[in-house]
């Protein structure tokens, strides 16, 4: 085993501990705004779902919370028929209420806590930019972050890219499970665990459309 392969199967290890499986493709949905077509929204959802995607983070930062309630609920139902599981990217509260899988952290609510927000029986991603991050991350042993953006990327475009050579260097170092995000798509899986991420994160490119894809 390499050493790249041995730093890398301790964090991998303990999330198959806890029970979980995690795929290597995790699928962000776009956020559908303040005023959203929740039914084209569904209706997309469940494509990608029928895609094979196995892991999904519902990403809704605009919407009042019984809107945000009632998606959630209805996204997790699609998500159950397929087998998927459902990280919330809001409030632990809600991610709890609506009984989805796990809760995913912003960064600055990552680096204000002091431990693990919730018990093992709730899956915790983290959204990782910087060592100090990733450090946080195992330091509060949430079970898996990404690591942003290791490209261009549309959704962030003002973010400098970190490139594959310093997305190496960081997660050399990390001691959790690793999604590459930002400029991914399926067919860069390979060179991504190739430079030791446990695997991709994407939002558009993943994600099955309806119409033209938004810029």
């Amino acid at each position: 085993m390499s050493n790249m392969e041995q730093r890398s199967a301790l964090p991998i290890a303990r999330s198959l501990q806890k029970g979980w499986t995690l795929p290597d493709v995790y699928q962000i949905t776009p956020d559908p705004g303040e005023a959203p077509d929740v039914e084209r929204f569904l209706s997309e959802l469940t494509e990608t779902l029928r895609s094979g995607i196995q892991l999904v983070q519902l990403r809704t930062k605009r919407l009042a919370k019984r809107e945000h309630l009632d998606i959630a609920q209805r996204t997790l139902a699609l998500c159950r028929l397929s087998g998927a599981q459902l990280i919330l990217n809001g409030p632990i509260e809600i991610s709890m209420e609506v009984g989805c899988d796990g809760v995913h952290l912003s960064s600055d609510t990552l680096m204000s806590l002091t431990a693990r927000p919730a018990s093992s029986s709730l899956l915790i991603s983290a959204a990782c930019h910087s060592a100090a991050q990733l450090a946080q991350a195992a330091r509060i042993q949430v079970d898996f972050v990404t690591l942003s953006p290791v490209l261009p990327t549309t959704t962030h475009p003002d973010a400098a890219p970190l490139g594959w050579q310093r997305f190496e260097e960081l997660v050399s170092d990390a001691e959790v499970p690793v999604f590459a995000l930002g400029g991914m798509n399926p067919g860069m899986l390979d060179q991504a665990k190739a430079v030791g991420a446990y695997g991709i994160a994407a939002i558009s490119a993943t994600w099955r459309h309806q119409g033209p894809v938004p810029e």
